[in-house]
């Protein structure tokens, strides 16, 4: 059997609407199992994000740390935000991203992983790429004004490979965080060669 995601719909014979916010909204659908029975399927309507992984010439981890509150913790993540501009190329919208919460760009992206957050309850999806050839933006360039939980956020460079050892030692949990470290670890092995271009489509 091939080992591969594939796009499936299984036959929604109800749906409702349970509640709407700014960003999500959730929903129960009545899906038909197999065995011709049904049940019940809560779940998260999402958007979708991206993440950035960006790392620089001595193979340093960009990192930025955030409140976040349903989990109660600071967090160390990556620069990363919500699809929030219809049609919207994606790798603009990273590149907005890592200028606005961390102050950088790159002349060179490649998509790194695409990855669910959470398919059993949301649908949330989130490309991460991989971004180089990295350099600050200049303070007369940069007017994004940080608000709420980014006030405060501080950046910091981390060594690739420390920043997997703190992955598979629990001092990570953000999951594109660990998704994109472990993901450019193993595509530092060639180099990252074998990765797609920034504008493959998702699959």
């Amino acid at each position: 059997m091939r080992i591969e995601d594939v796009a499936e719909s299984w036959e929604v014979t109800d749906s409702k609407e349970r509640f709407t916010a700014r960003v999500i909204s959730v929903r129960t659908d009545t899906v038909r199992m197999p065995g011709d029975e049904t049940a019940d399927r809560d779940y998260v309507v999402h958007p979708g994000s991206v993440a950035v992984l960006a790392i620089d010439e001595d193979d340093r981890v960009l990192m930025i740390r955030q409140y976040r509150h349903p989990v109660r913790r600071l967090l160390w993540e990556l620069p990363a935000g919500i699809r929030d501009v219809p049609g919207e190329p994606l790798v603009d919208c990273a590149a907005r991203e890592l200028a606005e919460e961390a102050g950088y760009r790159a002349r060179t992206w490649h998509t790194l992983v695409d990855i669910y957050t959470s398919p059993g309850m949301c649908d949330e999806r989130i490309r991460i790429f991989l971004a180089r050839d990295l350099s600050p933006i200049p303070e007369e360039e940069n007017d994004y004004v940080h608000r709420h939980e980014e006030i405060g956020m501080p950046v910091e460079w981390i060594p690739l490979g420390e920043a997997v050892e703190k992955a598979l030692g629990g001092m990570i949990h953000n999951s594109p965080a660990i998704a994109g470290i472990l993901a450019a670890y193993a595509a530092s092995a060639d180099g990252f060669k074998g990765l797609r271009p920034a504008d493959a489509p998702e699959a």
